[in-house]
């Protein structure tokens, strides 16, 4: 398979960048889209020149580590699918493929596809954790869970972290990945003790880091490659508003 590949060169965070025509030739359909820039970076080193900067580690689909902005999509064409699933089959023979980096202030580039995603670590330092009592570990039937809400926690918790919902959302909203964070302690007995402080820290900090508001065009969930729901935003207001009722009753 034959293509052209337009892909966004940048040398820092502070360089001016810009589209870069590639051809690459004889790409073989079963490549993962990442083996796919590995092969067109050692013809670029082959022939001296600076290889494209992109960010990976598990390829696995795992990390979201890989996340780039493909032909207008995040992660590409195919859905429930990070770029390092996505594979060089999906596109047709000689087609242009246009890549970028995640699109955000949030996100500055630090490097051609590479973003800086230090603000949702951020977000998570400011509330994603619950604090237990030392010592013997709890008996394991202490606090019973049922299957529904377990399997809401865990729809909740499979978020990565890549950032396509902020990638896909026009206002660049982190609203999907901070209510996933959010929801995976607020259903369960262990997070309900700091639930009001969690969802007030997390938020605030959300708003801190220059995210954009919801759009409620529910790009997000379309573009999330574990397709996490919007019910969870739902979830997050929630938690939220009553956060804020209970302060003001309280004042």
């Amino acid at each position: 398979m034959n293509f052209t590949l337009k892909i966004w060169r940048q040398k820092n965070a502070n360089a001016k960048g810009s589209f870069q025509t590639y051809p690459l030739k004889d790409v073989s359909p079963e490549m993962s889209f990442l083996e796919m820039l590995d092969y067109l970076n050692n013809q670029l080193i082959a022939r001296g020149n600076e290889p494209v900067t992109f960010e990976h580690d598990c390829r696995e689909g795992i990390c979201g580590s890989c996340g780039l902005y493909i032909n207008g999509r995040p992660h590409g064409p195919q859905r429930s699918t990070t770029t390092c699933e996505l594979h060089m089959r999906d596109f047709k023979d000689g087609e242009t493929i246009v890549i970028e980096p995640w699109r955000s202030k949030a996100f500055p580039v630090i490097k051609d596809l590479i973003v800086d995603r230090s603000s949702f670590e951020r977000i998570m330092h400011a509330g994603g954790f619950v604090n237990v009592n030392v010592g013997c570990a709890p008996e394991s039937n202490s606090n019973p869970i049922g299957k529904l809400i377990a399997d809401k926690v865990f729809d909740a918790a499979a978020c990565i972290g890549c950032g396509a919902c902020v990638a896909a959302c026009k206002n660049s909203s982190a609203m999907l990945y901070a209510a996933a964070k959010i929801a995976q302690y607020a259903m369960i007995p262990q997070g309900k003790v700091e639930a009001k402080e969690r969802v007030d820290k997390m938020v605030k900090q959300m708003d801190a880091e220059g995210f954009g508001f919801c759009s409620n065009t529910y790009a997000c969930e379309f573009d999330c490659p574990k397709g996490i729901s919007t019910d969870f935003i739902a979830l997050m207001n929630r938690e939220f508003f009553s956060s804020k009722a209970c302060k003001q009753k309280h004042a």
